[in-house]
């Protein structure tokens, strides 16, 4: 089993000041390395098509690159989870004024929240983050997750894996879902609703 984490927004909580009112971890899992393949391939395709530089990023592409994106993997076999943060709920100080703690509690809280389908999976998480983030990730994952949930943690430059790439635009079209100020809100969730790629957003209460 294959998993790509990535995320939309921020664990900032200085909304005034630019901070997202929302963040949501994604996970995009594949059963089976063959589909994972196929889709690496048409995600860089789809690059090669929309001129897209250095990387997919939801947040910079066009509305005609998000549609032929998501268009173009919708016969891929895999699925996506995530987790949606609306920060207004949070009370916690701890979360609020530690955003390596906020990011570690609530990927540790998408992969709990499996349906008990992770199972001895590599993960592969956007390695954009520094060495002691990524030690603190991996010791509180292992220590938190139950054994065999994951065999593996790998951090990668999402600029060389379009399969982090992948995880950033499912992560990026459920948190424009709940945008209702922005043009074409729910578009690209609905997307990945009809292909059957969705399969479960957990709003967290």
């Amino acid at each position: 089993m294959l998993v790509f984490v990535d995320e939309s927004g921020d664990p900032g909580f200085k909304i005034a000041r630019g901070s997202s009112e929302v963040f949501v971890i994604a996970m995009a899992i594949f059963h089976d390395l063959t589909e994972a393949q196929s889709a690496s391939s048409l995600v860089r395709d789809a690059m090669i098509r929309n001129r897209v530089k250095p990387e997919w990023k939801f947040s910079k592409s066009s509305f005609d690159a998000k549609d032929d994106f998501f268009s173009s993997i919708s016969e891929v076999d895999f699925f996506c989870r995530a987790i949606v943060v609306k920060k207004e709920i949070i009370r916690s100080d701890l979360l609020k004024k530690n955003p390596r703690k906020f990011y570690n509690f609530f990927t540790r809280l998408m992969c709990s929240h499996d349906g008990d389908i992770l199972q001895n999976a590599k993960v592969v998480i956007d390695g954009s983050g520094d060495r002691r983030f990524k030690q603190e990730l991996q010791s509180y994952m292992r220590k938190e997750l139950p054994s065999g949930t994951i065999k593996k943690i790998e951090f990668k430059d999402s600029r060389k894996d379009p399969l982090v790439q992948l995880a950033d635009m499912c992560a990026g079209a459920i948190a424009r879902s709940y945008d209702g100020d922005k043009k074409e809100s729910g578009r690209w969730r609905s997307m990945l609703s009809r292909s059957g790629h969705l399969h479960d957003v957990w709003d967290f209460k």
